[in-house]
């Protein structure tokens, strides 16, 4: 079984912090040795409280859905004898109420668009089988209650 470590740090500094007006800017650490700035949603917290070039948490569980089945796409994509030029997605996560009327990410869109190159094309059954097989394998996907969505785009849009 494997693990997966990142640290997630905040320092206090100098904010008086009983009063709510403390940074809410932070940073992620991966075992890998990148350091993300992160912070929480201005749509969430309020600028300067926020700090809007960080990664907020609700932004990563988004990416981290689009990264997970673009990886599970292109390794299934290369066993079929596909070959990929290029792949972007712009995934969407809606937050609202779920059924418990808790605030939650209830819905994420993948949009993929991907790039085949060389001389052998998937028809568009095939594109979705192979949309289909990552969704499935996917283990971020896996792990959520989410609906997760899968709209990939044709490249010629």
């Amino acid at each position: 079984m494997a693990t997966h470590t990142v640290t997630v740090s905040w320092d206090r500094f100098d904010a008086a912090f009983t009063d709510n007006r403390y940074s809410r800017a932070h940073r992620w650490m991966f075992d890998g040795g990148a350091t993300i700035p992160a912070s929480s949603s201005p749509h969430v917290v309020a600028v300067p409280m926020s700090d809007p070039m960080g990664v907020d948490p609700e932004e990563a569980f988004v990416a981290s859905l689009s990264s997970c089945h673009m990886l599970w796409f292109l390794s299934i994509a290369a066993r079929h004898g596909y070959v990929i030029d290029r792949y972007e997605d712009q995934a969407v996560g809606t937050m609202a109420r779920n059924d418990a009327g808790r605030l939650a990410i209830t819905r994420v869109v993948l949009r993929p668009e991907v790039a085949f190159g060389g001389e052998r094309q998937p028809t568009a059954e095939q594109m979705q089988a192979l949309h289909d097989e990552a969704h499935h394998e996917c283990y971020i996907a896996n792990s959520v209650r989410t609906e997760v969505v899968v709209e990939p785009k044709d490249s010629g849009d």
